[in-house]
Order: structure tokens, then sequence, then C-alpha cells
């Protein structure tokens, strides 16, 4: 959900076709995912009522799925962030892609996909990418769980700075790498050039860390890194951070029992940070309130 204004609200699902139901949202033998669309729904009553869903234009993308919270501009912008790769029965090889939907006034109608991250050689995946405001209208820092497929091994967090008015059909370059170990990172940036990241590292001692970077996400001093959370995973896993088998990968993103780190900013003073944790068969939303240093 974002709050485009007092009151508004809109709210972001992707909806599968389970209409098989024994079918698997991935497919083992060709990497593709049920059909899907992505909608939207309206609020002008604070979430008391809300409008029927309405299907987003994805144009020619296939298997997309939402991939973090949408973020939106004090001058009405609104960015709805997805990715694609490919349908359950596609045996053809796909390039997967981080795009965004944006709309310009509102969330009343959205241009055509802008494409955030995609690697030319279809060979790192950019992943689950998180965003957050920056300072100036339009700009935006991405952040991404990164996998490269060639080596079979989760890579360090990437991420990327850029600005939707600088590139009309989407970012030409590519994200950089960070110091940072772990997969999904949410950030924030601060007015004074400071840039927070919440990061889920599901190597063991398995931890929800928040660190902070001086410089805009240049460097990131482990002595600023504050560990939120370290968790007890019980569940029955069979990959790690590298060899990793695609398919069994798949299978234990829906075992996990921790993780999805989400960060907002509270007042000129806090920070409010939030995720998922519990056992394999009872999970609960955790949240902790940060003191930000002035």
């Amino acid at each position: 959900m974002v709050e485009v204004e007092p009151g508004r609200i809109l709210l972001f699902s992707t909806w599968f076709d389970r209409s098989l139901p024994d079918r698997p949202l991935f497919n083992p033998v060709t990497e593709g995912i049920l059909r899907s669309q992505q909608l939207v729904a309206e609020s002008a009553d604070e979430g008391s009522t809300w409008t029927s869903w309405r299907e987003l234009p994805t144009g020619e993308l296939t298997g997309c799925a939402t991939t973090g919270p949408a973020i939106a501009w004090p001058d009405g912008t609104v960015a709805y962030a997805f990715e694609s790769f490919k349908e359950y029965d596609d045996p053809r090889p796909a390039p997967h892609g981080s795009w965004l939907l944006v709309s310009r006034d509102g969330g009343r109608t959205f241009g055509s996909p802008w494409r955030v991250a995609q690697d030319p050689a279809a060979q790192t995946y950019y992943w689950d990418q998180r965003l957050c405001v920056k300072s100036e209208p339009g700009e935006l820092v991405a952040m991404f769980w990164t996998h490269d497929r060639a080596q079979r091994r989760d890579l360090n967090v990437h991420q990327l700075h850029v600005a939707l008015n600088e590139h009309p059909g989407g970012a030409p370059q590519l994200p950089t790498v960070t110091s940072l170990p772990g997969q999904i990172a949410a950030p924030l940036w601060l007015d004074d050039r400071r840039l927070l990241a919440f990061v889920v590292d599901r190597e063991p001692p398995c931890t929800m860390t928040l660190w902070q970077s001086r410089d805009g996400g240049a460097t990131w001093p482990t002595e600023l890194a504050l560990r939120i959370y370290e968790h007890d995973e019980r569940a029955v896993l069979t990959q790690g951070r590298d060899n990793v088998d695609y398919a069994q990968f798949w299978e234990d993103m829906g075992k996990w029992s921790f993780g999805h780190p989400a960060i907002r900013r509270l007042d000129e003073r806090r920070a409010l940070v939030a995720w998922y944790a519990g056992t394999p068969h009872e999970m609960s939303i955790h949240g902790a309130q940060v003191e930000l240093d002035p």
C-alpha cells in the first residue's frame, strides 16, 4: 500500500492463476511460474472501502510478480515494483528483469514498464528489488537480492541510484555490488546523504541487520551495523549460498521462516523496521523502533 494523497491509498497485488491447484508456483522443468496479473485497488477513505481490482499493463512481459512496496514522491509520481521472467509452460530461455510501472498522476494511469535492472547476458538475476525515494523528485535507490546463475550462488547485495527522468525507457546502467552479505535489502534515504539498509541474511547465524552508510551507499562500515534479530531456522532446507540447485532453491523459498525486511521513517529521530519470523508452522510479524543518530 502507498498513500498518494491524504486519505487516498493504492493497494497493489499479484494474482496467480491457481485454477489447477496441483500445480506449484514454480515449474522445476521449464523454470517458469504460474500465469499472473498485476492488480491495483484504490481507497479514498483511508482503507475503509475499496474499488474493484483493475489490471495494470505490463506489455509483453511475462512471469511477473510484485517485488516490494510501492513508493511515491510529493509531486504525485508513484512507482510500483515488479519483476519478470517467463510463464509456467514456456520452455524457451528468458531473461530475468526488474521493472517499475510509473504513474505521474497519483496512480490513476500508468505508463509502459520502466526497466530498473536486467543483465544483458541473462546470467545475473536482480531479484526482490526494494526501493526508497531520495531527496529530489523521481530519484530513487534500488537494492537487490542478487543471484549468479552461472556460478550457482548468491552474490552480495547490489544497489542502484537512478532518476526516472534521466532515462525515459529505463536505466541503462547495471547495479553495483556492495559489501553487504544477504538477500533482500530494504533501503531508507536520509536527507544528510546517509543510506540505511535493513538486510536479511539466511546464512548462519541467520540475521536481520540494519546497516548504515554515511556516504550515500559507497561504503558500509561494519562498526555501524546494528543486529536487530537473530533467527533459529528450523525448516528443513537443502540449499545454501553456494552450488545452488535452482529448482530446489525455489522449494526452499517456500520453507524459510523469517525475512522480508521493511523500513520506514517515523520522525526525525526514529525509524521502524519490520520482518516476519517464527517456526515453519507458526509465523508472525515482528517490529522494532530504532533511534537514529543525529
